[in-house]
C-alpha cells in the first residue's frame, strides 16, 4: 500500500559518513527491514535528488542514498593515479558500500550516469546485485565510440572543447560561469519536463557541493572522459534483471534510442513516461515510486 507519506521531500540533514579508501562519503538511510535498495544519482546531483522517493521505497525496504565520489557531500580528491573519476572507481564504490555498510545483497537504482555505475557495479560484482533499475540512463553521446560513427564537422567540436577545459585555468573559469543559481536553474528548466519541479530548494542543493574545493577539478575531469564503457556494452553483460523508467521529453537522452535496450535480455520492461524529462524520481514520484515499489517487491518475491 502506498501511503501519502510515499510523496514529501526529505529535508536534506542528518546524513552519515562511510570512510571509503581515506574518503569521507555521505549517505542517507531510512527503513529497517526488507530488502536493501541503493539510489544513486545522476552527474553534477546528490544523494538528496532521491527526496521523494526515500520514503515510499523505505515502506518496504532498506533504502540508502549516497553521494559518489566526488559529488554531493563526499570528499573531492584530485584526479591522480589513486583517485580516478570513472565508471570503474564509482562501482567498486558502490560494491564496498554494498558490503561494508548495507550488509547484504541490494537492488541498485539509478538516474543518468547512477545508471552506468549500477550497471556496472552488476557486471563487476554480479553476488552484490539483485537488480538494476535504471532511470533516463546516460547514451554517454560524447564517447570516443559514439564520435567515431558521426560524420567529422559533428563529432570536431567536443573533443576542442574537453582539450581546452583541461588547461587548467580555463577549465576553472568555465565552471565558474555555469556554477551560478540562474545558470543551474536554466539548465535544470532545459532537462526537466515539469518547470514547476525546478523549484529553489533544488537549485541550492545542486549549487551548495559546488562551493567545495576539488568540484571544479571533479567537473572538469568527467567532461572529460570519454572512454570506459557504454550501456548497451554493460547491458550484454548483465547477468540480473533490469526495469528501464524514461522521462519520454528528456532532451539529453531521446527515448528513442534508449527503446533499443529492450532487445537485451537481462531488460525485462521498459515504461515510457510522457511529459517527463531527464530526472523522472524528481519530476514524477506519483508516477515513479509505485512502479519502483512494485519492481522490488516483484523480484524479491521471485528470489
Amino acid at each position: 500500500m502506498i501511503t501519502p507519506s510515499a510523496f514529501y521531500s526529505l529535508p536534506l540533514e542528518n546524513p552519515q559518513t562511510w570512510i571509503w579508501r581515506g574518503c569521507q562519503i555521505c549517505y542517507y538511510t531510512e527503513g529497517h527491514e526488507g530488502p536493501a535498495v541503493i539510489l544513486i544519482h545522476g552527474f553534477g546531483a546528490s544523494w538528496g535528488h532521491w527526496r521523494k522517493t526515500i520514503p515510499a521505497l523505505a515502506e518496504i525496504g532498506r533504502v540508502y542514498a549516497i553521494d559518489l565520489l566526488g559529488f554531493g557531500h563526499s570528499a573531492k580528491p584530485t584526479p591522480d593515479s589513486q583517485f580516478s573519476y570513472t565508471f570503474e572507481t564509482w562501482g567498486q564504490q558502490i560494491a564496498d558500500f554494498c558490503q561494508e555498510i548495507v550488509g547484504t545483497p541490494a537492488f541498485l537504482i539509478g538516474n543518468s550516469i547512477g545508471c552506468i555505475v549500477a550497471m556496472q557495479t552488476a557486471v563487476d560484482s554480479p553476488e552484490l546485485v539483485l537488480g538494476v533499475a535504471l532511470l533516463n540512463c546516460s547514451l554517454r553521446m560524447l564517447h570516443d565510440r559514439r564520435r567515431a560513427s558521426l560524420p567529422w564537422y559533428r563529432s570536431i567540436g567536443a573533443p576542442v572543447l574537453q582539450n581546452l577545459l583541461g588547461i587548467r585555468w580555463i577549465g576553472h573559469t568555465f565552471f565558474k560561469l555555469i556554477a551560478k543559481p540562474n545558470t543551474v536553474r536554466k539548465i535544470l528548466l532545459q532537462a526537466y519536463g515539469r518547470s514547476e519541479a525546478v523549484t529553489d530548494e533544488l537549485v541550492e542543493m545542486i549549487m551548495a557541493p559546488a562551493l567545495d574545493v576539488g568540484a571544479a577539478d571533479v567537473f572538469i575531469a568527467f567532461t572529460r572522459y570519454s572512454q570506459g564503457p557504454l550501456p548497451e556494452e554493460l547491458l550484454e553483460k548483465l547477468s540480473c534483471p533490469a526495469l528501464i523508467l524514461w522521462g519520454a521529453s528528456d532532451p539529453w537522452e531521446p527515448i528513442a534510442l534508449g527503446q533499443e535496450f529492450t532487445k537485451f535480455p537481462a531488460v525485462k520492461q521498459f515504461i515510457p513516461l510522457e511529459g517527463i524529462g531527464h530526472c523522472p524520481q524528481d519530476e514524477a514520484p506519483e508516477l515513479v515510486n509505485p512502479l519502483l515499489q512494485k519492481w522490488i517487491l516483484q523480484e524479491s518475491d521471485r528470489d
